[in-house]
């Protein structure tokens, strides 16, 4: 091939975005993964505590029906998720056709962009609140508001304020990524009477499974017809690389939503396992007790340390290292890469002093604390 023709085919394109909110987003950074870092550095006894994964894998169930679904590898799966969505609305008293299956949560607020939210349109967020709110608002060309977050957390009577008359959707999380922070049901309420109806309002519950009994969202769905509660199987469940998330809400709603999803967007070993995963039970208390545990021990490990922290209602706590540039969030995490702790700066959401650590085995745990105790001493 001539140089002429290899300077053709790397020339610059004049293909634009259709809006230019898609020029402007900067692509969701995802935690650094294990095989990258034994590339880099070459090493091999490495713990990652970055991406809020659930330390115990997935349930024994979930596995086996994975093994199972093998034998169908050549088939394509159930487009409408039926034996899914049927042990979902048993789970969860609700019915099936409120029942939304997603590729991961993620694909779950896409599709509520896309499907309610135009260029002319606003949605709300809270300042300090999980990354893809705003970049599913770019993407549809949409106008992002973001609320002021209060105490590193959501202020819902700020958000409600800020509705416009050209708002469409609010985002929430509870609790929250990264900080960990929650509201109460008192709070909700309020928030709810006070946002118009034609808002939809996305309750975004990843985490919500490991502190359960501080809130019922699911009772809300039948005094709010604007409300869809979205849930995933990649935390507490144990699912992550199968990547399969859930939405409740009203049936006008899930219709409008199926219009736009992929008939196949959750794969046959994801459905399966899923299924499996929740008919686990001792699975799901195993974890919550791994995580009631693992906060505890790195909440003491933070006080010997010296070091504040945001109390936290997930499987993850972000830690303050103070305000000096030699213990910033990207600085501690850079030295903890180098001996083989994974954690998460979080600079990009506005909180540049905090690193956010997933909660780990008890081995994890206590290696990171004293990578963590080397590295601050070293600074």
């Amino acid at each position: 091939m001539s140089s002429e023709n290899i300077q053709q085919k790397t020339a610059p394109t004049a293909i634009q975005p259709a809006n230019q909110g898609i020029a402007n987003i900067a692509p969701y950074q995802t935690g650094k993964p294990i095989d990258e870092l034994k590339r880099e550095l070459g090493l091999d006894n490495i713990v990652k505590l970055a991406s809020n994964e659930n330390p115990l894998g997935c349930s024994p169930l979930a596995t086996k029906a994975v093994h199972d679904e093998l034998l169908e590898v050549g088939r394509y799966p159930d487009g409408s998720g039926y034996k899914l969505k049927a042990k979902i609305a048993e789970t969860f008293d609700v019915d099936m056709t409120q029942v939304t299956l997603g590729n991961g949560s993620n694909d779950i607020l896409e599709l509520v962009a896309r499907t309610f939210v135009s260029p002319n349109d606003s949605v709300i967020y809270s300042q300090h609140a999980f990354a893809v709110y705003a970049l599913a608002t770019q993407a549809v060309g949409a106008t992002g508001i973001e609320v002021p977050a209060k105490d590193y957390g959501h202020d819902l009577a700020a958000m409600a304020k800020a509705v416009r008359a050209d708002t469409r959707v609010i985002f929430l999380a509870n609790p929250n990524n990264p900080t960990g922070t929650w509201f109460a049901e008192s709070e909700f309420t309020a928030f709810m009477q006070a946002v118009p109806s034609r808002v939809l309002v996305v309750l975004d519950e990843a985490y919500v499974e490991y502190f359960p009994e501080y809130f019922n969202s699911i009772k809300f769905l039948d005094q709010y017809s604007n409300l869809l509660i979205s849930r995933t199987f990649s935390k507490a469940y144990g699912l992550a690389s199968l990547r399969v998330g859930f939405a409740l809400a009203a049936p006008e709603i899930t219709d409008l939503i199926n219009r736009v999803r992929q008939p196949f967007n959750v794969n046959s070993f994801a459905l399966a396992a899923a299924t499996a995963a929740l008919g686990d039970h001792d699975f799901l208390n195993q974890t919550r007790t791994l995580n009631y545990d693992g906060m505890a021990q790195l909440e003491v490990g933070c006080t010997a340390l010296g070091l504040s922290w945001i109390p936290s209602r997930a499987n993850f706590i972000s830690i303050c290292l103070n305000t000096d540039v030699q213990r910033q969030g990207i600085k501690v995490f850079q030295d903890l890469l180098k001996i083989g702790v994974i954690v998460r700066p979080i600079a990009g959401y506005g909180m540049p002093e905090y690193i956010r650590v997933s909660i780990g085995t008890f081995e994890e745990n206590k290696r990171f604390l004293e990578a963590l105790a080397q590295v601050l001493q070293a600074a």
